[in-house]
């Protein structure tokens, strides 16, 4: 009833505080304080009920390109079904960052935002290995780019584009970033290639006699 509560608050377009959620659940502001000790952990848990299955999200394609295309058209309705929830956990955690800078945020518990992390790392999983760490690193943080809540607000807000269109742009930027680093593992390939057989044809050419 809280976490319903809460995410209604939210869905409204409010970054509702624990009384808050309490006086619209009609329940004491100790019992909603014994399940959420913090305005941040109650976010937190609305946030991860809002993206519910995108959680969960496996896929069993070998392809790369495949699989972020795939994540990408997956999450992005139910981003924009919970649209205004997400808005205000990022609300919330700019709020956080301003009040630490103002050596004001005491000791409150700071949102976590890095569900994308394991999301993206997943999508791209068939590139591990070929990609060197860095490489890896840098196309997992590339993809971070194009996918989430910020990516939504940028392509609705300063785009003017409905859901689909920032779909379909999401989707499109995250096969252009999977194929370029795919095509940095082609390339590196060919050039192991291509020094593996001079070290062979040295290795097997007829030594000078004097």
């Amino acid at each position: 009833m809280l976490l319903t509560s809460a995410m209604q608050l939210m869905q409204a377009g409010t970054v509702p505080s624990v009384s808050d959620v309490a006086e619209a659940a009609g329940v004491s502001r100790a019992t909603a304080y014994r399940y959420f000790p913090a305005q941040a952990s109650m976010i937190q848990a609305a946030v991860d009920e809002a993206l519910g299955p995108i959680l969960a999200w496996k896929s069993d394609t070998v392809s790369a390109e495949e699989r972020a295309g795939e994540l990408m058209a997956f999450a992005f309705p139910r981003i924009e079904a919970y649209e205004a929830t997400h808005r205000a956990a990022v609300l919330l955690s700019l709020d956080q960052w301003t009040r630490s800078r103002a050596g004001t945020l005491g000791d409150e518990v700071p949102i976590v935002r890095g569900h994308r992390k394991k999301l993206l790392t997943d999508a791209v999983t068939p590139l591990k290995g070929h990609l060197s760490r860095a490489g890896f690193d840098r196309l997992v943080q590339a993809l971070s780019l194009v996918f989430g809540t910020e990516a939504f607000i940028v392509l609705k807000d300063i785009w003017g584009l409905d859901g689909e269109g920032a779909r379909r742009v999401a989707v499109w930027a995250a096969n252009a970033l999977v194929r370029a680093a795919s095509a940095e593992v082609a390339t590196n390939q060919r050039i192991d290639t291509v020094k593996g057989g001079v070290r062979k044809s040295s290795a097997n050419a007829p030594k000078k006699t004097r």
